[in-house]
This record gives structure tokens, C-alpha cells and sequence, in this order.
């Protein structure tokens, strides 16, 4: 069917990638709402194809993984499918750093850079591709191919990264790590001849997880030792048997079990679960529809936690999801992965469908009566993502720039209704707590920080990866479980809690891991991440790669955080090449005066934690003298 655009129009490889999302045109419309020519032109708005905005995100992905990139023509077309007006599909479109607007080569190899592979050699690795292939962004191998630089990947226990898109009808993704130029331009070779494996990664989950097997384990038991991809493994250890006891319970009592356990948020924020289940659960009189929303978004540098538990036991997230949803009195919920997870995607999508063949998702859920289903959604490369809020709005189909607060997300969510936003370590530890009761659970851990804890140790450490433990060890405890400090085995700096975390010295490693004891260093524990510098580390160039982040990634909303981090990293950049205006002294005063102005005027944590770490190394070693 000719849609008469009045613009660029869409190749029928384009259209045939969007239609095979969104189903066929139909050859009549009826009416306003369906209408999409009117004398020649395109005709935007409509309540019914309005509705249909929040697939904006996974038609743009569908392009993307047909052509490689997005053209204005296939971006007319996702216009008029949906009824979204041009401008705003191209606004979406641009906001995400995995969308291409201009053309590229169909197979781009994605190389991290950022701090955790900077201590694996990813600084080498950068300069011998350059060598072998060009600078980063310039077409290679006949313009078949594209390499460029990359935020992390969260793949820091394989430091250094690469992750390879292949676009076509059978599009591909590849994650290489470890990576060496070899294997790198290889892989690339591979894809450019269609040999890419169908499935994005083979490794071992044990090889992430240094503890797998061990019997102490609970949020980890399964990672490693069981086929993720079997629901029958799932129920022989263990699995929906917490869903089953939470039927027996009642919502109430479930929630009040998760009060009683003390659980806070894993993702960073240390909300506690309970009252924000509680607070939606008390709204169902109303007769809104209510939102169940796991975010796993995970892209705080340094972190990985969340995509291995995904990658090992995808089973226990929707478990998880399905106790909060028929807690919460919802019937919907959303998974919000990590674009640059592919293997997580594809391991989730498979649980989603065996779930549903199971009963375990969908209509009359183990025959109680309860109706929830899961969607998958994935990410784009949006760090500010994450912000629950900027997921909420990337889910409807729009930039994913964060709500100002209040109104919060229990109040108003997901498409302005009442939903729970927790992340995925969040989640599986909602099983432990229904099964062994929110008190024992509580027991767990000291003080307020209780229950068990996932950290994502990384960089310079003899076996990087996840481990658990309960909340209370120390900085020192975690390095040993880890085989102690690699590289020159002589430590630096520990920056705890990732880019937007702290760092800390040598000097502090007995340190509690726990909400009080990091606070009373001036520390924080964020997203669980534990990354070792040694001391053959250029800290300053550290500093320079966290500020970098920042200004990648700030979303442009708030002028506090649109210009704070641009001037953060031009005064590094001035004080790392001894080009200071006026004194030292003075641009470390600059310094303070920007985080200032971002903590107390931004948005949303982005910038209000932009700073931490780079004032937290200034203040504790002697950088710029």
C-alpha cells in the first residue's frame, strides 16, 4: 500500500522490518484515529493509534537491526504507523546512542573504553585497531565494517569488551570478551560473512561467578549450575514454590513480610521495598490499572550484577515480578533491559515464553485465579535510563528525560498509573524473603542493612567477577574473596559504587560494607560495584574518562546538569594539562562550586552524583599540584 508520503519514504526492506512488529497496513482506515492521508499528506494524532506509541522504542530497534541504521524515510513511516508526528520519532530516535541517523556499515564492533577495562588493556586495544583499521568511526574491511569507542558494557569481569552488531534479516550480536585484536576483527570477518553464532554469547556463567556452587550461596545458588533456559531445572530447585506460599499468604501479608525484612533497594537509591509495594497495593480500590516494572537498565559503570543474574537464572526475576504484581494488585508488567545485553534479552524472552506455556504467566496463574503477563522492552544506550522515571518515559515511547518528583512513580508511573519499580537484584531476593519470613530475613546483615548483597568486583583483582554475601563485610573481606589485588598487586584506589559512587584508599579497607559504614567514610555503596586501581594507574586519567561519562550521558533537561558537566570536565581537562585559569587552587574551587549547583539544582541523580567521585579522589589524594 502507498502511504503518499510527503517526505523522505521508507525502502521496502525498512517497511517490511516495521510491518513485520506491527502487522500489515490495512488497506482501509476508519476514520480519525486511523486516518494517514488526507489531501496527500500525512495526518498525525488519534487516541487509538496514540496508544500504540510505547512500540517506538522497539520499532527504532528493528530498523536499527534490519538496515543498521535509521533512515528519514523509515522514520516517516514509523511516523505514520504510529501516528507519532515526525519530529518527536526523530527526537526519540536521536536521543539514543545505539540509533544511528546517518549511514553506517552493516556490522559495528562496539568497544568499551571506560573505567573498568581501562585497567585490561583497553587503552592497547583501542590503538591497535587504529593501527589495523582505521580511526574509530571511519568505515573499514570495503565499509562492511565500523568500530567505535563505547561507554561500558557492563562487562567488567571480561575486561576488555567488544560488542558486535551485525544488522540483516538475521541480525546478530556477538559480545568478545576478553578482547584482543585478533579475535576482535575476526569476529568482525565472521559477521561480514554471516557466520555469527544465533545465539549472542557462549560463555559460561561460571566463569562470572568465582562462587558458583558453593552451598552458602541464596541469590547465586542457581547461577552456573543450572540450564537458564530450563523451567524445569527452575521448579526441581526450588522455583514458584515462593509464589505458591505467597498465594497461601494473601497480598497483605505478603507485603508486610517484605516490610518486615527490611529490604532496601538494590539499585542504588536504598528505597525500601515494602512501602513502595505498599503504597500501590492501597490504590487498587480505585480501579486503575497497576504496573509492575523491573529495571534492568544496569548502566552504572563498573556494574554487571544484574545481567549475570539474568544471563543464569532468568526464571527467578519473573518470579520475583509475578509476587510483587499479585501483591501490588497488578496484572502488567514490564522488563526494561540494557540494550547492550543481548544475551540477557534473549535468555529473559525465552523464560517469558516458557513461563506463559507453563501457566506461570498469563491468565489464571497456578490456577488461583491470578492474571499477570510480562513484556520485554530493551534499552537503547541511555545511561540516565536507569533514573526510573526516564524508564518509565523511554517505555511510552518518548526521550528518556526524567519527571520531576513528586508525583512519584507509586502514584503516578507507567502511562500515569500507579507502579512498582524495583530492580532485578531487588527482585530475586523477594523469594528468600516469602519462604524463610520477612523477620528471619531481617536478621540477615547488620544494623539497617540487611539480607544478602551482590558486588561486582572489577579491575585490577586476581578473579573479577559477582559475589555475594550478607550485608557486612569489608572492603578488605570482598578484595580477598576475590584473590587480592592484580596488576602490580600494589592498590591505589577502590572506587565503590561505580562513576557516580566514591573512591577510597588503601588506608580505608576495613570499612563496613554497609549503608552505615560506608556513609561514615563519605562513601556509598550504589550499585554494589567494588573497582581496584593499582598503583601503576593514571588516577587523573581516570577522572577525566568518569567526567567524560557525565557529559555523554546527561539527558540535556536541567541546565544545571547540561552545563555543570560539560564545565566539570573542561576544568579537568584544564588542570590535567596544567592550563589552569588563575591557580589550582581556583579551579579545584570551580569544581566544588559546579557539584554544588548540580547537587542541590538538578533534576535527578545524574547530576546531583556527578561529581562524587572525581571530589572524593581530589580530596584524598594530592592529583593537581
Amino acid at each position: 500500500m502507498d502511504l503518499h508520503l510527503t517526505a523522505a519514504a521508507a525502502s521496502a526492506e525498512e517497511q517490511a522490518a516495521i510491518d513485520a512488529l506491527l502487522g500489515e497496513p490495512e488497506s482501509s482506515w476508519d476514520g480519525g484515529a486511523r486516518q494517514i492521508e488526507r489531501d496527500g499528506r500525512a495526518v498525525f494524532g488519534g487516541g487509538t493509534a496514540r496508544s500504540r506509541r510505547h512500540l517506538l522504542l522497539p520499532v527504532l530497534h528493528a530498523i536499527q537491526e534490519r538496515i543498521g541504521w535509521i533512515s528519514p524515510g523509515a522514520l516517516n513511516y514509523a511516523s505514520v504507523r504510529l501516528n507519532v508526528a515526525p519530529a518527536e520519532v526523530h527526537g526519540v530516535a536521536s536521543f539514543y546512542g545505539m540509533f544511528s541517523l546517518s549511514p553506517r556499515p552493516p556490522v559495528t564492533a562496539h568497544v568499551c573504553d571506560d573505567i573498568a577495562c581501562m585497567t585490561r588493556g583497553a587503552g592497547a586495544l583501542c590503538a591497535e585497531l587504529e593501527h589495523k583499521l582505521g580511526p574509530a568511526g571511519s568505515p573499514s574491511e570495503g565499509g562492511q565494517t565500523i568500530w567505535q569507542r563505547s561507554a561500558c558494557l557492563g562487562l567488567c569481569e571480561r575486561a576488555p569488551a567488544a560488542l558486535i552488531s551485525a544488522a540483516g534479516t538475521t541480525a546478530r550480536e556477538r559480545v568478545v570478551a576478553p578482547a584482543a585484536t585478533e579475535n576482535l576483527i575476526s569476529t568482525m570477518q565472521d559477521a561480514v560473512n554471516g557466520r555469527l553464532p544465533a545465539e549472542p554469547d557462549t560463555l559460561s556463567t561460571k566463569l562470572s561467578v568465582p562462587q558458583a556452587g558453593q552451598a552458602q550461596l541464596r541469590l547465586l545458588r542457581r547461577a552456573g549450575q543450572v540450564d537458564p533456559s530450563s523451567i524445569e531445572d527452575y521448579l526441581q530447585r526450588g522455583g514458584y514454590e515462593a509464589l505458591r506460599r505467597s498465594f497461601e499468604l494473601g497480598a497483605e501479608r505478603v507485603i508486610q513480610e517484605v516490610i518486615d525484612s527490611k529490604l532496601l533497594g538494590r539499585g542504588g537509591a536504598a528505597f525500601p521495598t515494602g512501602k513502595k509495594w505498599e503504597a500501590v497495593h492501597l490504590q487498587r480500590h480505585l480501579g486503575y490499572p497497576h504496573y509492575v516494572i523491573c529495571n534492568a537498565d544496569e548502566s552504572e559503570p563498573g556494574t554487571f550484577k544484574d545481567r549475570i543474574v539474568m544471563e543464569g537464572d532468568p526464571f527467578a526475576v519473573l518470579e520475583g515480578m509475578t509476587i510483587a504484581g499479585f501483591a501490588v494488585g497488578a496484572q502488567k508488567g514490564y522488563v526494561y533491559v540494557r540494550g547492550e545485553y543481548p544475551l540477557a534479552t534473549e535468555r529473559l524472552n525465552h523464560a517469558i515464553r516458557a513461563a506463559r506455556a507453563q501457566k506461570l504467566l498469563g491468565q489464571d496463574i497456578l490456577g488461583r485465579g491470578l492474571r499477570f503477563d510480562v513484556e520485554l522492552r530493551r534499552g537503547a544506550g541511555a545511561y540516565i535510563c536507569g533514573e526510573e522515571t526516564a524508564l518509565l518515559n523511554s517505555i511510552e515511547g518518548y526521550r528518556g528525560e526524567p519527571r520531576n518528583k513528586p508525583p512519584f512513580p507509586t502514584q503516578s508511573g507507567l502511562f500515569h498509573l500507579p507502579t512498582v519499580v524495583n530492580n532485578v537484584e531487588t527482585l530475586i531476593n523477594i523469594p528468600e524473603i516469602i519462604l524463610g519470613g520477612g523477620a528471619a530475613y531481617a536478621r540477615i546483615g547488620k544494623g539497617n542493612s540487611a539480607g544478602y548483597r551482590l558486588f561486582c568486583v572489577s579491575g585490577h583483582v586476581v578473579r573479577p567477577g559477582v559475589y555475594e554475601t550478607p550485608y557486612g563485610p569489608t572492603i578488605r573481606n570482598v578484595i580477598d574473596m576475590a584473590g587480592g589485588v592484580g596488576g602490580t598487586g600494589r592498590l591505589q584506589a577502590v572506587l565503590l559504587g561505580g562513576a557516580a559512587g566514591s573512591f577510597v584508599s588503601p588506608m580505608e579497607l576495613d570499612t563496613p560494607l554497609t549503608f552505615e559504614g560506608t556513609r561514615a567514610i563519605g562513601a556509598t555503596l550504589g550499585s554494589g560495584v567494588v573497582l581496584l586501581f593499582d598503583d601503576s594507574t593514571d588516577l587523573q586519567q581516570v577522572l577525566l574518562r568518569i567526567a567524560a561519562f557525565f557529559r555523554d550521558e546527561t539527558c540535556g533537561q536541567c541546565v544545571p546538569c547540561r552545563v555543570g558537566s560539560v564545565r566539570q570536565e573542561e576544568v579537568l581537562q584544564r588542570l590535567v594539562r596544567r592550563q589552569t585559569i588563575g591557580s589550582v587552587a581556583e579551579e579545584r574551587n570551580t569544581l566544588q562550586e559546579i557539584a554544588q549547583a548540580m547537587r542541590d539544582a538538578s533534576i535527578c541523580g545524574l547530576g546531583q552524583t556527578a561529581s562524587g567521585a572525581i571530589l572524593s579522589a581530589m580530596n584524598r589524594w594530592s592529583l593537581f599540584s
